[in-house]
């Protein structure tokens, strides 16, 4: 893939009215999604439900592409269907999790850094091979007392440099995803000041690894109070102080910003980035790239007969993504629930 297919599959994936499904959960995180709704977390079981919510009538109206497991792009419906087969018929472009997850920063308690640049570029090659089209990586910034450290944000940033500029060599484009963590009772203001400092210190990055970044996208964390804080922003302050974050720190070149839910509600997160794409127009499409904030409702409804609820699990992944997609171009309201 060139420079320009690298262009034009980053505009694709922040198509107007469109978000990315985040269905790239490791086993053990799946293990837990199941746990919660008291379905066994066998390679079957994460094949059926993955492969529900891919096959969602009508999913390609609000979903530009989704984020898998190695373990998704290699599995196939039971008339051996490919998944990646199945998205490409219905417009959703496939891409791929990479990172080896976080793991504790050595010399400094309470902070994280993301493993995985060893044998990266062989990985590409072959997830390219088997149809990936775009890749992600994720890291973890904390707000505590005394952290983040400098050392923290630009060991991240700097991994997430050198893996967006592997990905381009492979013909992916990268998704970067510095998520400041929503954990804590720190204010509006606090995470602010973080989101700011990683942000510049990301494409401080970006650039010194000659990354195309009209050729990458933001997986971006909202600027928004702890969960904990005692008296937390409404969605008209998160929105405005994500904004302002953004435009002071995120080049014009990149292709498009998508959140990350973080924890927040399926209808909260909706909402907030509804209220940003009602500020103006941006140099970038401001999107969404949900896990939990599209699938709760879904998973919730195929977890009470995994067999008999697939349409009903459909139908709520197909409203959320819906929803999203309005949000994404600043036309949701909140009556449309009910619709």
């Amino acid at each position: 893939m060139n420079s320009m297919d690298l262009v034009r599959t980053a505009q694709a994936m922040v198509a107007e009215g469109k978000g990315i499904l985040a269905i790239d959960e490791s086993t053990g995180t799946c293990q837990k999604r199941f746990d919660s709704i008291g379905v066994e977390c066998t390679e079957k079981n994460r094949r059926d439900y993955r492969g529900m919510l891919l096959t969602t009538p009508g999913l390609g109206n609000n979903v530009s592409g989704a984020i898998l497991f190695d373990e998704t792009l290699r599995q196939s419906t039971d008339d051996g269907t490919s998944f990646v087969s199945v998205m490409q018929a219905t417009g959703i472009i496939p891409g791929i999790k990479v990172d080896k997850g976080a793991h504790p920063l050595a010399g400094h308690d309470g902070e994280k850094i993301t493993e995985g640049l060893d044998g990266l570029r062989q990985r590409l090659s072959e997830y390219a091979t088997l149809g990936a089209r775009f890749a992600k990586w994720r890291a973890v910034i904390t707000i505590g007392e005394g952290i983040p450290t400098t050392a923290c944000i630009e060991g991240n940033c700097h991994a997430l440099a050198r893996y967006a500029a592997l990905c381009q060599e492979a013909g992916l484009v990268p998704i970067v995803e510095p998520e400041v963590l929503m954990d804590g009772e720190h204010s509006l203001d606090e995470c602010y000041d973080v989101t700011e400092a990683t942000l510049r210190a990301l494409y401080n990055q970006m650039y010194e690894q000659n990354v195309l970044l009209e050729g990458s996208i933001l997986k971006a964390s909202m600027v928004i109070s702890g969960s904990d804080c005692a008296d937390r922003a409404d969605v008209e302050g998160v929105a405005r102080a994500t904004v302002e974050c953004l435009l002071n720190t995120v080049p014009a070149a990149v292709a498009g910003i998508v959140f990350l839910s973080g924890g927040q509600g399926d209808q909260e997160a909706t909402a907030h980035l509804d209220a940003m794409n009602r500020l103006g127009n941006f140099p970038w499409p401001l999107s969404f790239s949900y896990g939990r904030a599209l699938q709760a409702e879904s998973l919730a409804t195929w977890g009470k007969d995994i067999t008999a609820n697939v349409p009903a699990a459909q139908d709520a992944l197909g409203h959320r993504a819906r929803m999203n997609g309005l949000a994404s171009t600043g036309r949701y309201e909140a009556t449309l629930e009910d619709s």
